[in-house]
């Protein structure tokens, strides 16, 4: 090979042959396939360029979410209080009611006990982790896997993706228990359970910011601490904030001693805690908490023998809680109590009350017996029953027919009702009191009174027949209307109103001559505690059923009782022959169906017009009974009337409440005996002892008393008075 004289090679020019020729053909498609190869490249840049702007924009936008969740954690964070703030979220204090012997029958508000995961059962806490968060020890306050299990159940359910099943861990639950760190404010919330409903809502909105509270928490607190503030915050149904309140109100045991069946049924309320609140419908959550012992078999926290048991023998109501008992007299006794000591109350308050759970168990069985075997199917008639000592304490207190929730309407201190005959002993009263005699005379005859501006008015007995003279005895035994308007008009009007006022019957009373038959309007409770005020001696009382009110955890009281005796209204001899004549209606008149055997029974029928309303309200020597009966509408009972029914139920009630108690006498006082007048020769009467009533007894029951012998004078005076009573007619 030649070069140059620069240096460069020499190089031959190659001459083409036949063989190159072919050999170039290739060579010559090589630009195509060349041209292929930029195409192939453009696709994977373009895919590769666009990928990489799309996880340029999502690292970033990852990076700036985390910061995003971080700033958010970090503000919840420095915003959680100390732990022990948090435990107790009620906003009003409790009220907790305990019977005369100190046992506990009622509660209201929501009560609270502070236990924490440390102190409470183990069955309670394992059943409550198997229930809500099995992973509640693993996760970081979220779990993806139980939001992503919860959207796809309820996108199966055809529900939205948040709606139905939350997918919430525990910690979740207690940021909204918590209403993630707002605070109640009346000028932004109609009322507290508005704010309650707004802080457990759902919604997109609500789970994003449940996220970074969820997780501040678990940076705060720990484990335990999360569950201590979740059971004692979580509602449970029937007023219970917390497992201790639960387990107390539902058991009547501390959470600390829960057994599998009884843990499995207080874990079973989270769900729907009004729901299934054993007090509401014991078998649904029975077969709720039957649920649960399954998922805690199932996740090893009992074994096979445990689960066994407990589902043979699941959890039972206490006593307490199974009754249900005293509902009517628990809100009566909140009803007569200072609001800020009671509904409205911001502490713990115990109430110590006059309440007889015995005596109460049986006003209610004694309805019940009675209603079951003498009401026809579907009737809707009502009654009320109240039980007091003859100081005023009320015993037992039935306010209608079903033992209802708190606050429902009490007919046996909110109906005002006509009272029609029971009234009747007012009016005696008054008469006595005056020096009238049960023995004395009163013409049963028609009467017209014409009064002023309303026309004549004509009273009629019940069964239309007149008896001419009779003894005020009689009359009141057999509840004759005419002879008790008469007294009533003889005495005065406004003397038989100061004996009922005084006696506690506080309600506007009749002006008009129908006073003495009972067209006021009184309460049961009114009425009975007017028929102790007999029993005492004739002193009033004012009925009560608190005796002591206290702070939790002190001993000195706030308020003592709240009732009790008062001033005389009538003598205690005009008391005393009252209840003479009105255990003459037990014994044969009209409340005949109210005799008890082997003891001593005085009461008073009443029935009002078209028997609207029906009565009796009577007494033994330990304690005084009120029932009435009648429909809420005003609607006329067919066949009704207070010698039936309502002294049925009267005779049923003591029968239990005196079950048990020595027989006692009244305490009362027999009269003499009085020579009858004869209309046909008036100067000169002559004995008639064929009247009932007229005739005293051969000798006093044993505990009565016998009244002292009138002077001539005395006797001149009374005999003037009821000689203007006698055939008085217009």
């Amino acid at each position: 090979m030649a070069t140059t004289g620069k240096g460069k090679p020499l190089v031959a020019d190659r001459r083409p042959t036949a063989g190159a020729k072919v050999a170039r053909r290739p060579a010559a498609k090589s630009p195509v396939r060349r041209s292929r190869t930029p195409k192939r490249g453009l696709v994977a840049r373009v895919v590769g360029f666009i990928w990489g702007i799309l996880w340029g924009i999502l690292w970033r936008l990852g990076v700036i979410g985390a910061m995003i969740v971080g700033c958010a954690v970090l503000y919840f964070l420095v915003q959680l209080p100390p732990l022990e703030t948090l435990l107790d979220g009620r906003a009003r204090g409790s009220v907790t009611l305990q019977d005369r012997d100190g046992a506990v029958f009622a509660w209201r508000g929501e009560t609270f006990g502070g236990q924490t995961a440390e102190t409470v059962s183990l069955n309670l806490l394992h059943a409550v982790i198997a229930t809500e968060d099995k992973r509640f020890y693993q996760h970081f306050g979220i779990s993806p896997r139980g939001i992503a299990s919860a959207v796809t159940i309820n996108l199966a359910a055809g529900r939205g993706p948040l709606e139905g099943n939350g997918g919430s861990t525990i910690t979740q639950q207690v940021a909204k228990l918590l209403c993630l760190g707002v605070q109640y404010d009346p000028k932004q919330w109609k009322d507290e359970a508005a704010y309650e409903d707004d802080c457990r809502g759902g919604g997109l909105w609500r789970k994003i910011k449940e996220i970074p509270y969820a997780m501040a928490m678990e940076a705060k607190y720990s484990k335990n601490d999360i569950l201590t503030i979740y059971m004692n915050r979580a509602y449970l149904g029937a007023g219970a904030r917390g497992f201790e309140a639960a387990a107390q109100r539902y058991f009547g045991t501390s959470a600390a001693t829960l057994s599998p069946a009884e843990a499995a049924m207080l874990a079973g309320l989270l769900k729907a805690p009004s729901k299934y609140a054993p007090t509401n419908n014991l078998k649904r959550a029975q077969d709720r908490a039957a649920v649960i012992v399954g998922l805690m078999e199932a996740q090893g926290y009992i074994t096979p023998e445990e689960a066994a048991d407990a589902l043979a023998n699941p959890a039972q109501l206490s006593d307490a809680a199974a009754r249900n008992s005293g509902g009517f007299f628990a809100d009566w006794v909140m009803e007569s109590t200072p609001s800020y000591l009671g509904s409205q109350t911001t502490e713990d308050v115990i109430m110590a009350t006059t309440l007889d759970q015995r005596i109460q168990r049986g006003a209610e069985e004694a309805l019940k017996t009675v209603f079951d075997t003498k009401l026809k199917e579907g009737s809707n008639v009502q009654a009320a029953i109240v039980v007091m000592s003859a100081d005023g304490a009320v015993r037992a207190m039935v306010g209608g027919r079903k033992i209802v929730t708190a606050g429902s309407f009490n007919r046996a201190t909110q109906a005002l009702r006509q009272t029609g005959s029971s009234f009747k002993p007012c009016v005696y009263a008054a008469a006595l009191d005056m020096g009238f005699s049960p023995m004395d005379f009163v013409d049963d005859s028609p009467l017209t009174i014409r009064t002023p501006g309303s026309g004549p008015w004509s009273p009629e007995n019940y069964d239309k027949e007149f008896k001419g003279v009779i003894t005020l005895t009689q009359a009141m035994t057999e509840s004759r209307n005419v002879p008790a308007v008469k007294v009533s008009e003889k005495v005065g009007r406004d003397a038989v109103r100061a004996v009922a006022e005084g006696f506690g019957i506080r309600s506007d009373l009749a002006i008009g001559p129908a006073l003495a038959l009972g067209a006021s309007e009184a309460t049961l409770l009114e009425m009975t505690g007017a028929y102790a005020g007999i029993l005492n001696g004739g002193s009033s009382v004012t009925p009560y059923g608190l005796t002591e009110l206290r702070l939790k955890d002190q001993d000195d009281p706030i308020i003592g009782p709240a009732g009790g005796i008062g001033e005389r209204v009538i003598s205690e001899t005009a008391a005393q022959e009252l209840i003479w004549m009105m255990m003459q209606v037990v014994d044969g008149g009209t409340g005949m169906r109210a005799r008890l055997d082997g003891r001593q029974v005085a009461g008073k029928t009443g029935t009002t017009s078209e028997a609207r309303d029906a009565w009796f309200i009577g007494f033994t020597a330990d304690y005084v009974t009120g029932v009435w009966m009648g429909y809420d509408d005003n609607t006329t009972m067919a066949g009704v009337t207070g010698g039936g029914m309502p002294a049925e139920i009267w005779h049923e009630v003591m029968v239990r409440v005196e079950d048990g108690l020595p027989p006692k006498d009244l305490p009362m006082i027999v009269p003499q005996a009085r020579i009858k007048p004869d209309p046909s020769a008036p100067d000169a009467p002559v004995p008639d002892t064929s009247t009932p009533g007229t005739a005293a007894p051969e000798a006093a029951p044993s505990g009565a008393t016998q009244p002292e012998v009138p002077s001539p004078e005395a006797e001149d005076t009374i005999t003037s008075i009821l000689k203007g009573v006698l055939g008085q007619g217009n």
